[in-house]
């Protein structure tokens, strides 16, 4: 039984973890699209 609730909770943090990645990642590339709109729109 707990042998199980601790293989579950691993999971769980490297999935919370890796999608806490994932979403910087896409925070990152809007970011990037954004600052190439504003600079095309300046130009």
């Amino acid at each position: 039984m707990r042998k199980g609730l601790l293989v579950m909770m691993t999971l769980l943090l490297g999935l919370s973890l890796s999608g806490c990645n994932t979403m910087s990642g896409i925070g990152k590339d809007i970011q990037k699209g954004g600052q190439a709109i504003e600079k095309a729109a300046k130009s």
